[in-house]
């Protein structure tokens, strides 16, 4: 029998993952959904709390059934795989997309709306990017300090900025969305986010949390995180409602050319003043340069470790900086159109890894992992070329391809499948 639930505890950890999952740049992508959706930004908003919050709890979850090692997770579709899997989402939600935007989005967000363009984007990186470098590689107690106000002070400013909003909306609502597919919209939002493929990454922190609080069985460790999941992911619905909600009140006023960047600035400066474009920028400056400062530790890390140490923690940390430094010059919009094929293609094959393996004891065929995790792979890369140009007959005429999800029928059967292949050996 494992120990009781305190609430206390749930409290806690639920916080800590809503910290986690929640970055400035999150801050982005709900209103812009809103002004896509117009009327359906509901629809819209639900998609993307279950692409983001949603499935990175359920990465959580499945993370503790191995301990926090989700390398081991990634192994049952076979050893490569998961070494290519495991890095591909590692460089992801490191130098090629999420640390470049978090300099980008500071500079965009807090530098041009309250400084101007007479500030140079280069030195902005330059300077970013030593304070990320000197933080990662000497982590002193300034870290510590600015996660433990900045969450309280995000949410705060967060809050007055949405109840502003409610109470006195910025506009009518537009009555019809300027996309086809808004729930498909919301997924593919969602996975911008890149939380469920940090969560692969940071789960072990949970873990250790959970775990040092005497939740040492397995199941106690799997209630806890689910209650504490709970209280993230509520959290985070509140904000993301919100925030959907402000873009929606906007919707008659902006089109799809808008910048998410410029979108939530010019929203704020309305309902809250120059004061509130301020108050924002320091606090977006402050979660960007913190969550820079621990996707480059992860990398460093992770990058490390599959090496045995041959390549050092530090040198990997400088080459980080350094290359995202370099790609986050080109702007928010731009990374965030560079990283769509990239996260469509990632994306599947981790959520069934996942799913997988959450119910991994049940599946004694390792081949159920392999032909699902290499259809989902497939799917995904036909996926991607068809969008741009490429003639696959069928491929967007698949189950579910309306809600962004054409990948999922096909790897049922692909496990199906698997599941009568034999395996050189069993779970």
């Amino acid at each position: 029998m494992g120990k009781q639930i305190k609430l206390k505890d749930l409290v806690v950890v639920g916080f800590a993952l809503f910290a986690m999952f929640f970055g400035a740049g999150n801050l982005i992508f709900p209103p812009y959904l809103g002004v896509q959706s117009g009327s359906s930004w509901f629809t819209g908003f639900i998609a993307f709390l279950f692409a983001d919050g949603g499935i990175a709890l359920l990465a959580v979850i499945a993370a503790t059934r191995f301990n926090g090692d989700t390398s081991k997770m990634f192994d049952r579709a076979g050893k490569k795989l998961a070494v290519v899997l495991g890095s591909a989402i590692v460089i992801c939600i490191g130098p090629l997309l999420a640390i470049p935007r978090t300099a980008a989005t500071t500079y965009e967000m807090g530098i041009l709306p309250t400084i101007g363009p007479g500030f140079n984007s280069i030195l902005f990186s330059v300077i970013f990017f030593a304070l990320t470098l000197i933080l990662t590689i000497r982590p002193s107690k300034v870290v510590d300090i600015v996660g433990q106000f900045l969450t309280p002070a995000l949410l705060i400013a967060l809050a007055v900025l949405i109840v502003k909003g409610i109470i006195s909306p910025l506009g009518e609502i537009r009555p019809d969305a300027l996309i086809p597919s808004v729930f498909a919209e919301g997924i593919y939002q969602g996975y911008q986010t890149m939380d469920t493929l940090a969560a692969t990454v940071f789960s072990t922190i949970v873990i250790v949390s959970i775990t040092e609080k005497g939740y040492e069985d397995e199941a106690s460790k799997v209630k806890a995180t689910i209650g504490a999941g709970v209280i993230a992911v509520v959290g985070l619905g509140l904000v993301y409602g919100g925030l959907c909600y402000l873009g929606a009140t906007v919707s008659t006023q902006y089109g799809l050319e808008v910048e998410q960047t410029a979108l939530i600035v010019a929203i704020t400066e309305a309902l809250l003043g120059q004061t509130g474009k301020v108050l924002l920028a320091i606090i977006v400056a402050l979660a960007c340069l913190t969550t820079a400062i621990g996707l480059s530790s992860a990398a460093g890390r992770y990058f490390s470790g599959i090496t045995n140490g041959k390549l050092k923690y530090e040198h990997i940390v400088i080459a980080v900086c350094v290359f995202s430094a370099i790609i986050s010059n080109f702007g928010v919009s731009t990374i965030i159109k560079f990283s769509a094929p990239i996260l469509s293609i990632v994306y599947p094959a981790t959520i069934t890894l996942i799913i997988l393996s959450l119910f991994g004891k049940n599946i004694k065929n390792d081949n159920v992992f392999v032909c699902a995790t290499y259809m989902a792979l497939l799917v995904s890369v036909l996926t991607v070329l068809t969008g741009y140009g490429v003639n696959i007959p069928y491929i967007n005429n698949l189950p579910l391809a309306n809600l962004g999800f054409n990948w999922a029928v096909p790897v049922i059967i692909a496990a199906i499948i698997g599941n009568f292949i034999p395996s050189k050996k069993a779970a």
